[in-house]
């Protein structure tokens, strides 16, 4: 099986006001292709740092994050846009759908991005992406006309437009009820199994970490168990 993510001994600090915090300290790791990975920890553990760099969303000190054979320490800023928009898909917590924006929109918008696409295949994928995540009958609808569940299916259709190589979650389900928590866990679950879609998420949520085939424990910046 490929490596979608590889991680070797990196390390990240920033500065909180005076004082220098070691937020990930000599970790590694890998994401092997298909995957249904969580990350869990204690607030501050470094779960969303170590995020942001597996998302290319911030850079390491020292070491080397290499995602889908890419070592993004040799790219430029426009190639990270790049490799973020065509092999990494993100879905938020507070989803981070556009307010003005349809169903539709927001879903097609990661392509927008990209020149030269031909229509149709837009409105094919999108339209895919969309039924994919059982909300082909609200493609008209605006945020603010969905339900907590619908709105995380969105970000998640969004996230699945691209056919990326990975998704990363950042905490998926604390927003939502238990019900509509269960139902986006058996979505998740069900895109991995069917898709072979590659998840990897950080989360405090309990019935989440019971159904993953692998969980890691991050501590102060460091790797527990994997």
């Amino acid at each position: 099986m490929s490596h979608v993510v590889e991680i070797k001994s990196i390390y990240k600090s920033y500065l909180l006001g005076e004082v220098k915090v070691e937020a990930i300290k000599n970790l590694s790791l890998t994401v092997t292709k298909g995957e249904f990975t969580a990350l869990v920890g204690a607030s501050g553990s470094g779960k969303t740092t170590l995020l942001n760099l597996i998302g290319c969303l911030d850079n390491v000190d020292k070491g080397d994050v290499i995602i889908a054979q890419s070592d993004v320490k040799s790219l430029s800023e426009d190639q990270k846009s790049i490799l973020r928009n065509e092999k990494i898909g993100f879905i938020f917590q507070s989803f981070n759908l556009i307010p003005v924006l349809s169903v539709y929109e927001n879903v097609e918008l990661p392509l927008t991005i990209r020149k030269n696409l031909d229509p149709e295949f837009i409105k094919s994928k999108v339209m895919s992406a969309i039924s994919d995540v059982g909300l082909a009958d609200f493609i008209h609808h605006r945020p603010d006309q969905l339900s907590g569940g619908q709105r995380q299916r969105v970000a998640i259709a969004r996230a699945l437009v691209t056919d990326p190589d990975l998704i990363l979650a950042d905490e998926p389900t604390a927003n939502l009820d238990s019900k509509t928590a269960h139902k986006i866990i058996d979505l998740m679950i069900d895109l991995n199994q069917k898709k072979g879609v590659t998840f990897f998420f950080c989360t405090h949520d309990e019935k989440l970490m019971s159904r993953v085939q692998k969980i890691i424990k991050i501590k102060d910046g460091q790797i527990e168990t994997v």
